[in-house]
């Protein structure tokens, strides 16, 4: 088999962050790292599980909502990707995950979707710890231009 494109990044090179991952076709795919990779401190199960929740819901309630196509967490436990149509420039979206982590970090109240009708896993979450990574990641973000995009 091939060795897809996200092993061939040199994943000892990366810092948190956001860059693009892949362009396919319209779809332009976003890593958003969180954590260093390899670098022993890894998402906590229940705070990616909430992160999820509630990035997913901002997104795609944002005014980009018809060009959100995916957001999820990354296997490794060090991100997420998005995935949105091309579209939505550089810039909004690095916008756009500014406001989600903005609205993530100072979320309280009740989980979208963690009842259990809603959710396969919906006894473990962590609302402090995402609460935590997204201002974290407001302040990586502060400054992120579209030129800090490319890996």
């Amino acid at each position: 088999m091939e060795r897809i494109a996200s092993f061939s990044v040199n994943h000892d090179r990366l810092d948190k962050g956001m860059y693009i991952s892949r362009v396919d076709g319209d779809v332009v795919t976003y890593d958003i790292r969180m954590k260093k990779p390899n670098g022993g401190d890894y998402l906590g199960n229940g705070e990616l599980h909430t992160f999820e929740h509630l990035f997913a819901t901002y997104a795609r309630n944002s005014a980009y909502r018809d060009s959100v196509i995916y957001v999820g967490p990354m296997g490794c436990r060090t991100g997420f990707y998005l995935l949105l149509r091309d579209t939505v420039s550089g810039e909004d979206a690095i916008s756009l995950v500014r406001e989600s982590f903005a609205f993530i970090a100072a979320f309280e109240g009740e989980i979208p979707g963690a009842k259990r009708q809603e959710c396969g896993n919906w006894l473990e979450h962590d609302l402090a710890g995402a609460r935590r990574t997204a201002a974290d990641m407001l302040d990586v973000l502060r400054d992120w231009k579209k030129e800090n995009l490319n890996y």
